[in-house]
């Protein structure tokens, strides 16, 4: 992101602490019910891998984290960086706070939630020390091309190098509002105030929320006290996570919509900034909002049992210690990228160390495929990626892995 100097576009340089942390402990405060989820024992994660879904997915989150590399990912902390005082602000606190002997304890440090739940309830893709691997599709390899190439399967968006240009293309989010299942059901909340055009909202008349947009609830307290906050806040292209996090966590306790994507992108500003402390910073404090949403789907009647989680990411970053800050089809790097995925239908496969190769342009179809394709005009193009399932058991899905075809990739 940031790539363009539009008027209301520009990143502001200093978070208001104050009024952030003000805001979060009032919430905090307000919810009395609720609780951090506790780390699930990695020694449970073999016998979770004999255990089926007990249920079908009905409701779908989908996250993405802007421009968040695969090595940190699967090996946390990068150890070239880490210590690199052009980069790392405080190198001591910084490794006291992430550095480990291992890559497995590093990313479990870095990412708990990721390492201790989705990795013993889900499956996570795109290790290529395994020579397992998601790659983007379109030739840019920046954020607009990339969202385009998520949700509509279409990797033409060279014309908008992330420009707020509508999108010609129909969307997988567009497509499910407008069938009779989830009509109505589709929520977007985002950091980057560029989704509005990338998911056509003029088109698409999907509710999305980006960039500093207010709730606007009535007779709602927390919803108010948000928006106060965020009146507040300089202009600026990309909000700061936690409160677009906040705003769609009350919007989801209100509303319950079935289909949700949550979109951060303050990893990718703090690259861009050659802050790799604070990228490693707000990384961790994702996993944190991360674990508390799932917390609240697993808590919440509605959405126990019956919700699946998708994270992702747009693009990679350079991987020469000189340009992890850049991405782009300059920068050899950008197109690697990683998925994890967690839900009733999903088995508990893991990391995959099989060799595979998927792509971010079936993302599109696979989020179709898993609330069953409904019926309705705009499905997305493409094969879906065909995760091991109770319907599709490894012994099966693992063939079309070891051929780097999986689910029909191109």
């Amino acid at each position: 992101m940031g790539s363009y100097p539009l008027g209301n576009f520009g990143k502001p340089i200093k978070m208001k602490h104050f009024l952030l942390l003000f805001l979060l402990t009032l919430l905090t405060l307000s919810r009395t019910g609720a609780q951090t989820p506790a780390a699930t024992d990695p020694s449970a994660t073999q016998q979770n891998r004999t255990t089926s879904p007990s249920a079908p997915t009905r409701h779908l989150f989908v996250i993405t984290i802007d421009g968040f590399r695969w090595q940190e990912i699967f090996s946390g902390a990068d150890a070239g960086l880490i210590g690199n005082e052009e980069y790392v602000k405080d190198t001591a606190l910084t490794r006291q706070l992430y550095w480990d002997t291992t890559p497995e304890l590093r990313r479990r440090r870095l990412m708990p939630f990721f390492w201790n739940t989705i990795a013993a309830k889900g499956q996570l893709y795109g290790n290529r020390r395994f020579d397992n691997r998601v790659n983007v599709k379109n030739f840019l390899k920046i954020s607009y091309p990339g969202y385009n190439e998520i949700f509509t399967g279409h990797t033409d968006a060279v014309i908008s190098p992330n420009l707020p240009i509508n999108n010609k293309n129909v969307n997988v989010l567009e497509y499910l509002n407008a069938t009779r299942a989830y009509q109505g059901k589709v929520a977007v909340f985002t950091s980057w105030n560029v989704f509005p055009y990338i998911l056509n909202k003029t088109r698409s008349r999907l509710p999305i929320n980006s960039g500093y947009d207010p709730l606007n609830e009535e007779n709602d307290g927390t919803a108010s006290l948000i928006d106060s906050v965020q009146r507040s806040m300089p202009a600026s292209k990309t909000r700061y996570d936690l409160l677009t996090y906040l705003s769609a966590r009350e919007y989801i306790d209100r509303h319950h919509p079935s289909v949700v994507y949550l979109g951060l992108g303050e990893t990718d500003e703090c690259a861009h900034e050659g802050r790799y402390d604070l990228y490693l910073q707000h990384a961790s404090h994702i996993d944190q909002m991360i674990a508390e949403l799932w917390y609240t789907i697993q808590t919440d009647p509605y959405y126990k049992d019956s919700t699946t989680l998708l994270i992702t990411t747009d693009h990679g970053r350079g991987w020469k210690p000189g340009k992890w800050t850049t991405h782009g089809f300059w920068a050899q790097g950008s197109g690697d990228i990683w998925l994890a995925v967690m839900g009733p239908d999903i088995l508990p496969e893991g990391e995959l160390k099989t060799r595979g190769q998927v792509y971010q342009k079936q993302l599109a179809a696979t989020i179709a495929r898993l609330l069953g394709n409904p019926s309705g005009a705009g499905h997305p193009p493409g094969k879906p990626i065909l995760f091991p399932s109770a319907a599709l058991p490894s012994a099966l899905a693992t063939p079309e892995i070891s051929t780097n075809q999986l689910a029909g990739s191109k």
